[in-house]
């Protein structure tokens, strides 16, 4: 089993949305699963050309030459993927959204339908986990409004959304150990998605547990 995270902060290692993916992909590998973090931020992507040669003159791959070629391999070889992105102005980073653009070649000039919801149909099978990791810097979930109909068509098998992001790094001692709790919590969930293939309802629902409160962070962070 293989998981592999596409992170699109600008920030790579050093982002709050990676202290996400750690700990999922840590408690994935606790299960045995071999895991791979990508930080789109030190990858050449090109934007998309909009020329559809991936589709009618050479199906499944794409006419420029850039880092996208062996990131569709790794996608491809992944079993479980996950989409990781800050909110950047209600929605996914630009490196993030050029990584999802540029994952055209995998799909097919075909519509399919599901449910009220149209997309372009896959060029071959897939079987692949999607899973979607986002903070934000602000309270209220109504942040991810956006994003979280950006990814509908994908269908995620887990969405982890974590408002009031900003604590996600804090050096305060007692903020650390309400995260050192919760991200246990996201560990467990990479934890069982390997050993049970899904998350159980107590953990899903034990990752939406508020931080701070509202007015609490708002003082917090000083705004």
């Amino acid at each position: 089993m293989k998981v592999t995270v596409f992170n699109g902060s600008p920030a790579g290692l050093n982002s709050a949305t990676h202290v996400i993916a750690r700990a999922f992909l840590k408690g994935a590998a606790s299960a045995g699963a071999e895991t791979e973090n990508i930080f789109l931020s030190e990858h050449k992507i090109f934007q998309c050309r909009d020329c559809f040669s991936c589709w009618f003159h050479t199906p499944g791959k794409c006419v420029m030459s850039d880092d996208m070629e062996s990131l569709l391999k790794l996608y491809n070889e992944s079993d479980i993927v996950c989409f990781a992105t800050p909110v950047f102005t209600w929605n996914m980073t630009s490196l993030l959204k050029n990584f999802a653009d540029r994952l055209v070649p995998l799909k097919s000039p075909l519509v399919t339908e599901d449910h009220g919801n149209f997309d372009l149909q896959d060029a071959d099978a897939r079987m692949q986990k999607t899973i979607v990791i986002s903070n934000c810097g602000f309270p209220g979930e109504n942040n991810f409004d956006v994003l979280r109909a950006a990814v509908a068509c994908c269908n995620p098998t887990l969405t982890i959304f974590r408002n009031c992001g900003k604590l996600l790094k804090s050096k305060d001692p007692s903020v650390m150990e309400t995260v050192k709790q919760w991200l246990a919590i996201v560990e467990q969930s990479g934890k069982e998605l390997i050993t049970q293939g899904k998350v159980s309802e107590d953990t899903e629902s034990a990752l939406d547990t508020p931080l701070m409160s509202v007015q609490d962070y708002v003082n917090y962070i000083g705004m």
